[in-house]
């Protein structure tokens, strides 16, 4: 069973407490209920004069209507996924094969597939893949760079790193390491267009207003990798970035967002 990192068992986080309700007294919307599997406390979130900004409480009340509404756009969205991702899969699988191969010449010590528990939506976990950039103990090596983190937060970003490969450093610079991804995607684990998945140890980091990215599932592109400067954005930027998305997602907000990393890969852009 996949673990779930908000608190609650997997099954009770994906289903949720759906009606509105009351909490001492107070009716409390949906979306605040949601919002506190999340970190946060739903009357607290329902108060006027809480502290909880007007934003935090509109991204849980648009998650809720993503999670329990809006089937139309989530058909289209799943639908998109499957076709896109098989497409993908097929039409470049000779790519696919020739990647492996410079992988395995440049670095034969290490498998071609990296695998590594990522956190979905409601703090489900999941083996994400990827083409393998780094050298084979890249993670035994990891403390030691610490020090050099140049990302506020709880991520670690690092844009001379050691442990890249000749071939990862290529790979990265065009993002064609996430092509495995497409995998996730058609799995369901992930959806073309969403937040980027974390590291579990990434997620026990988070503050309340962080965890709201787990209230829509993750994906491959967004805000956060469209923009122009993403490198020099914090942490707490990147945060606003995914929330904003579940706030204005749909598709015509997916399509842009799809056509814009194709710009970013074709410019080579990746990091």
């Amino acid at each position: 069973m996949s673990k779930d990192l908000t608190g609650f068992p997997a099954d009770a986080a994906g289903t949720g407490v759906h009606a509105p309700g009351r909490d001492n007294g107070r009716v409390v919307a949906p979306g605040a209920r949601r919002c506190a599997m999340n970190g946060f406390d739903a009357a607290s979130a329902a108060a006027p004069d809480n502290g909880i900004s007007r934003e935090d409480a509109e991204t849980a009340e648009a998650a809720e209507r993503l999670r329990n509404g809006r089937w139309g756009y989530r058909m289209a969205k799943r639908a998109f996924d499957i076709v896109f991702s098989i497409v993908v899969l097929v039409g470049l699988s000779w790519l696919y094969l020739i990647i492996a191969i410079a992988i395995k010449l440049d670095d034969p010590k290490g498998p071609v597939i990296f695998a590594q528990t990522r956190v979905g939506k409601d703090g489900r976990e999941f083996r994400m893949y990827k083409f393998r950039s780094m050298v084979a103990d890249a993670e035994a090596r990891l403390a030691e760079l610490l020090a050099r983190n140049e990302k506020t937060g709880p991520v670690f970003k690092l844009h001379d790193d050691p442990r890249v490969t000749r071939v990862g450093r290529v790979l990265r610079k065009v993002s064609l390491d996430e092509l495995p991804q497409f995998v996730n995607v058609l799995k369901g684990d992930l959806s073309v267009v969403g937040p980027r998945p974390a590291l579990p140890k990434e997620v026990a980091e988070y503050t309340p207003k962080q965890r709201q990215r787990l209230l829509a599932k993750q994906g491959l592109t967004c805000f956060w990798q469209v923009q122009p400067n993403r490198d020099d954005i914090t942490f707490d930027e990147w945060v606003e970035l995914d929330l904003r998305y579940i706030r204005e997602c749909g598709v015509a907000t997916d399509l842009k967002l799809i056509v814009q990393t194709v710009g970013c890969v074709l410019t080579a852009q990746g990091n």
